[in-house]
């Protein structure tokens, strides 16, 4: 049996108690509970009752997803079924048939079992095929937490089209928006969230603490990076890591870039997941006021494994190595604890009046309609944040092609071989006069395996294929005009210079 008007009209009475002056606008379905059809059936006119799944993950982002019927982007949900039997169930089931996220993968948010955080009331447009005439739809959307981490978000093909995980300032719903933005906090787990600063240096070395040997406390006499768990006037996770260098180093580090979230396991088995910011500093350890642990001291990559230290940490170091182009160079340097850094190598000197360029490498990866690829970058990123943007990513020590063939690997999963690809068109370009001028090559890869699946969170919140006729209003200017360029035959194009 569907949910019944008497649990429905429970539900209204107890949100209306946090939102009294929302009742007005809430007339219309309170009505409805007095009919004597069912409020919940597509039959009910002029309005019937739907539900919405609030999907928050471990960072403080909702999921979206994309209909191919309206074309607009929503959170999950739809009509109520006979075997629901409540309004949250409905939204659960929602949200496993539409993005394949199962119940047990997520818990109701503290304070809000059963209850919904907001209630939309909207105008949906007749159906022809469905017979279904212009009517509204009183929308109770129910907010739940991520737990699992490892779930897989798989679409519902006929329904929807895509997917993406938007920050709270950017929920497309405004009223719902609202209330998001008044929760306690962004982050939907129990206790603190924890953020620790990968720190390194122009050698090629990762500073790293040692910790108390003391039962009591995470990683006992374990070496592992500087942080801690947020506290109630950290606004932010950021502010978080920036709080814990100061009280535990005394450390103030000006920059400071989201590198990743990973998740913790302690010997006891509990788990815990950890945003994770990348920042570089050159002093000496020694000179810092350590107010808690036993040491700091610099490590190179290859002799983390002969510490007492976590494999996840280990693992983030040199992932992090890798991808700042230091791993072959630092084979043959330090050799684990150390000092200072290093002076870095003295490189000869360029040809009187050269300036260097930065080059750009950039994927153009059409699916079978002719869409192109597209990542939606995330709103914290230091470039372009909340713009849609190329798979890209810089060039370190390796030529083009196999720069393109690793960056689609780290950020979304794609395998592809370097035979596949081709050199599509390139950007020539200078932001503003007095800006290090940029290169960006774009490849078009004729072939590929895999899903785009989100694999840095930190930098982008989700993959879509766009029609190039109709790109969204927030398209990076370059790569708006490289697309344009591909489609109308060009290689080259130049943007920026006067």
């Amino acid at each position: 049996m569907p949910p019944s008007p008497s649990l429905i009209r429970s539900t209204i009475e107890a949100y209306l108690q946090r939102h009294p002056d929302e009742r007005s606008g809430l007339d219309a379905l309170l009505t409805a509970l007095d009919r004597p059809a069912d409020p919940t059936s597509r039959t009910a006119l002029p309005g019937h009752v739907t539900c919405g799944a609030v999907l928050i993950d471990d960072i403080g982002r909702v999921l979206h997803i994309h209909h191919r019927a309206s074309g607009k982007v929503l959170v999950p949900g739809g009509h109520t079924e006979p075997g629901d039997e409540t309004l949250a169930a409905t939204a659960l089931r929602e949200l496993h048939e539409e993005a394949g996220i199962p119940p047990h993968a997520v818990s109701a948010w503290p304070g809000y079992d059963g209850l919904p955080l907001d209630i939309d009331v909207h105008d949906i447009d007749a159906g022809p095929a469905k017979n279904e005439p212009t009517h509204q739809h009183y929308d109770l959307r129910f907010p739940f937490r991520l737990v699992e981490r490892e779930a897989t978000i798989s679409l519902q093909a006929e329904e929807v089209s895509g997917w993406e995980w938007r920050p709270l300032d950017r929920v497309t719903s405004p009223t719902l928006r609202e209330k998001l933005l008044k929760l306690k906090s962004p982050a939907p787990v129990d206790g603190p969230v924890n953020a620790s600063a990968l720190i390194h240096n122009d050698a090629g070395q990762y500073l790293l603490h040692l910790r108390d040997d003391v039962p009591s406390i995470w990683e006992p006499g374990a070496w592992s990076l500087l942080g801690g768990g947020r506290e109630a006037q950290d606004r932010s996770l950021e502010e978080t890591v920036r709080r814990e260098l100061r009280e535990e180093a005394g450390l103030d580090l000006p920059d400071l870039e989201p590198f990743a979230v990973e998740e913790a396991r302690s010997d006891d088995g509990a788990t815990i997941s950890i945003a994770i910011y990348a920042g570089r500093w050159n002093g000496d350890p020694a000179d810092l006021a350590l107010t808690e642990g036993v040491m700091l001291a610099w490590f190179a990559p290859e002799t983390l494994p002969r510490l007492r230290i976590s494999p996840t940490t280990v693992d983030l170091v040199k992932r992090h190595a890798a991808r700042a182009g230091r791993a072959a160079g630092l084979a043959s340097g330090g050799s684990g604890l150390a000092g200072p850094p290093r002076e870095p190598t003295t490189q000869a000197p360029t040809p009187r009046g050269t300036v260097p360029n930065i080059i750009g490498v950039h994927l153009y990866l059409e699916d079978a309609d002719g869409r192109v690829l597209l990542g939606l970058r995330h709103p914290n990123s230091a470039y372009a944040p909340s713009m849609h943007h190329f798979l890209a990513g810089h060039c370190e020590c390796e030529s083009a092609v196999a720069c393109l063939v690793r960056e689609a690997q780290e950020e979304a999963g794609l395998v592809i071989d370097p035979g596949d690809v081709e050199l599509a068109h390139v950007v020539h370009l200078v932001d503003a006069p007095g800006d290090t001028p940029r290169m960006g090559m774009v490849f078009r890869a004729r072939s590929w395996s895999g899903t785009p699946e989100i694999r840095e969170p930190d930098k982008c919140v989700g993959w879509r294929f766009w029609n190039p006729e109709d790109l969204p209003d927030q398209v990076v200017p370059y790569t708006r005009v490289a697309i344009n360029g591909i489609r109308a035959g060009r290689l080259y194009t130049e943007l920026g210079w006067t």
